[in-house]
């Protein structure tokens, strides 16, 4: 039997869960670092994916807790898009990636992770960054260590989000 070893997902079973929302929960303590908050204005804030597709996966989140776009005020739809753009170039220059999907799963169907909060996925991407292992082997792997994206994207994001 062969066995995989992903020590970084042991605090996935073992850190005390965050009950009710866990965005709303980040809101009220982005300071905390260890949620690896890259950026927080009066509407929204970016966060790194804990449980990333690829290296330097992030949400861009509103402060207003809602299941539907539709009941975003213009003012803090309009602010998340710029947030949106701005992250992409962020992506861009930093990490540096060829390419960035973004999206926004609304609702379980959709497959929404956390559906009782609207938030982007912004995900990096690289030509090849999807191969044999990946696809057969149903396995992911980081070249990268995910508190050194952090500190490199969080080190560059004032210039970004002006």
């Amino acid at each position: 039997m062969e066995h995989l070893y992903a020590p970084w997902r042991y605090s996935y079973v073992s850190d005390e869960k965050i009950k009710d929302c866990v965005f709303c929960y980040i809101t009220k303590n982005k300071e905390d670092e260890k949620y690896q908050v890259l950026f927080s204005d009066e509407y929204c804030f970016i966060v790194m994916n804990k449980y990333p597709y690829s290296p330097g996966h992030f949400m861009v989140v509103p402060h207003f807790h809602t299941s539907n776009i539709e009941d975003l005020e213009e003012e803090v739809w309009q602010r998340v898009s710029k947030r949106v753009r701005q992250a992409v170039k962020l992506l861009k220059d930093v990490m540096p990636c060829e390419g960035v999907n973004i999206g926004m799963n609304l609702g379980k169907a959709a497959g929404a992770g956390i559906e009782q909060h609207v938030h982007y996925h912004l995900v990096p991407r690289w030509v090849g960054d999807t191969n044999f292992i990946t696809t057969i082997g149903q396995t992911r792997i980081y070249p990268a260590k995910f508190e050194e994206i952090f500190s490199k994207l969080k080190n560059n994001s004032e210039k970004y989000f002006l």
